[in-house]
């Protein structure tokens, strides 16, 4: 495999991410819409304005900055960015993350802070480390992504299957930043999944409805369900975000999926010019993309 040199797949992961984030956001924790949604509105149940992302990107970006910045997985500098976003606006956070952060605020050791959050609240199975981990993907090859993803998912969140659906999302985000294509992305990731619960859904995921949830395996489902079923940028992500439940975040590992598959170019325009901060967001994509492994 050779990484793509003029990064339109692995700039297109992380803009991918911010769409499904920022078209998703006003739909998040409601019924599926009667009126199918394909541009970008304001309002929803937590009101945003046109094109505003959510915690989804903020982390992502965090992970992306981190990567660029240290050149390998720092947890210690990672962490510093996910407290430092978190302080910003923590009310986009989801419970899981949010302990941890607290837990690091207060001083516990970024190593012990995701265990006491799990064993605080009884579960860390949520999808909160499934929807920052593309630019795992994009940095780290195929060969190294899964002991990374795992490291960073389990950051914040103990549970490992939460951490194999990061890989399982990473492995293919990796392999088409590297030349796979969809298909053959998607068997990489099969053949190495290592968790059994994962691996029975999403390796026949044409047999699960798909199920916009909050759990980290439900989530990684109904993302890859609608990228596998698509025909392209756009029908993937409109499909995903039209689901309704969490649709911020099944939104933004969609269309993580769907950039690295399609690149930037099937990105459409109007898309772009309403996404808050998308230079920004592509300038950190291109830093990522200098620095990744080949």
């Amino acid at each position: 495999m050779t990484f793509i040199s003029d990064h339109v797949r692995s700039c297109g992961t992380l803009i991918g991410l911010a769409i499904g984030d920022a078209l998703g956001a006003p739909l998040e924790g409601l019924p599926a819409p009667r009126k199918r949604v394909t541009d970008m509105l304001p309002g929803g149940r937590h009101p945003r304005t046109k094109g505003e992302v959510t915690d989804d990107t903020l982390q992502a970006l965090a992970v992306a900055a981190s990567l660029a910045t240290c050149r390998r997985f720092d947890p210690d500098d990672m962490m510093a960015r996910f407290v430092a976003a978190y302080r910003g606006n923590p009310q986009w956070f989801g419970p899981t993350s949010s302990a941890v952060f607290d837990l690091v605020r207060e001083g516990v050791p970024v190593q012990q802070a995701a265990t006491i959050a799990h064993e605080r609240l009884g579960a860390s199975r949520s999808n909160g480390s499934v929807m920052r981990g593309f630019p795992v993907g994009v940095f780290f090859t195929p060969a190294s992504v899964e002991v990374m993803s795992i490291a960073c998912s389990r950051l914040t969140h103990y549970d490992m299957v939460a951490a194999h659906c990061s890989v399982w999302l990473n492995t293919m985000t990796s392999a088409m930043c590297r030349g796979s294509s969809r298909d053959d992305a998607y068997r990489i990731a099969s053949a190495r999944c290592r968790n059994d619960e994962v691996s029975t859904m999403l390796s026949n995921y044409k047999n699960y409805p798909p199920d916009p949830s909050l759990d980290a395996l439900l989530c990684a489902h109904a993302a890859l369900f609608c990228f596998m079923n698509a025909a392209s940028f756009e029908d993937a992500v409109i499909s995903a975000v039209n689901l309704g439940g969490d649709a911020d975040t099944v939104g933004a590992c969609c269309g993580a999926l769907a950039g690295a598959c399609w690149g930037m170019g099937a990105i459409p325009e109007r898309w772009l010019r309403d996404l808050e901060g998308y230079s920004g967001i592509l300038s950190m994509a291109h830093e990522l993309a200098l620095v990744a492994e080949i």
